[in-house]
């Protein structure tokens, strides 16, 4: 059934074709944003554009870009201001990670996952924060993860980048006080997506069922948290305890704990 709409606005998700992406333009749509969702996988968008418009009843533009090159992120834009859509929410949600030890897994991946997870995020944020800041009136939400407050062994990489996530975030968020602008770091924990199976982590003891939050309960989570202009969500009581055990406990001991929950069920 089409919803009417309540929100002549414009969110830009990426990642959108799925997982918590797709989840958060759920949502969006519900309350009557016009959508543009930016991915890689076109036959894959296309399919949730379709459910998206007969669902809500709300315009969804595609764009279909690699965002793991960096320089795309120029050419979303430029799409965007020459088709005169303003955004009025941008939401970093595309990323991804590669599971194993750093010697041994492969360099290019990871360089792919460290421009994807963190450069383009950053690009993106740049040009488009720019014009919310002289408009005066804007939201960000960038998908971090609980990884952002610990270190990763097994995980190096993608544990390190979501801390760069997260400090981005805060410091923006503090930044744009004042300017009618708010940026949120999304910090969910264990999720079910696809991405445990894409990061090759299919038999990690992380991924246990009794952790796993659904992706739409994390995608409300980070909703509602944005419209309340939080600089930090974090969806789900265990995962929230968890940060606070972290902040004192040895570093020697978190390292161990996170790479037992890490490693491979036997």
């Amino acid at each position: 059934m089409n919803s009417p709409n309540k929100s002549t606005s414009t969110v830009l998700v990426t990642g959108a074709s799925g997982g918590i992406g797709l989840e958060i333009a759920k949502l969006f749509a519900a309350d009557g944003y016009s959508l543009v969702l930016v991915a890689r996988s076109k036959d894959k968008l296309e399919e949730v554009a379709r459910d998206l418009k007969r669902c809500f009843g709300v315009e969804v533009k595609l764009i279909f870009q690699d965002l793991s090159v960096v320089e795309n992120c120029r050419k979303v834009y430029e799409e965007i201001t020459r088709d005169g859509i303003r955004v009025d929410v941008l939401v970093n949600n595309a990323g991804a990670g590669t599971w194993g030890d750093f010697w041994k897994t492969d360099l290019e991946i990871e360089m792919q996952n460290m421009r994807l997870n963190m450069l383009s995020l950053v690009y993106l944020t740049k040009l488009f924060l720019k014009d919310m800041i002289q408009n005066q009136r804007g939201k960000i939400l960038n998908v971090a993860s609980t990884a952002a407050f610990q270190p990763g062994p097994l995980m190096a990489v993608y544990y390190a980048s979501k801390a760069f996530v997260l400090s981005f975030s805060e410091a923006l968020s503090n930044e744009t006080r004042a300017t009618g602008v708010t940026v949120t770091a999304l910090c969910p924990g264990p999720t079910d997506t696809n991405f445990r199976a894409a990061a090759g982590m299919q038999k990690s003891m992380l991924f246990s069922k009794h952790l796993n939050l659904p992706a739409s309960e994390v995608a409300r989570a980070g909703y509602e948290g944005m419209k309340r202009g939080k600089a930090i969500v974090v969806p789900g009581f265990k995962n929230r305890l968890v940060i606070q055990l972290l902040r004192i406990a040895p570093r020697g001991f978190v390292r161990n704990a996170v790479r037992k929950m890490q490693e491979a069920r036997r």
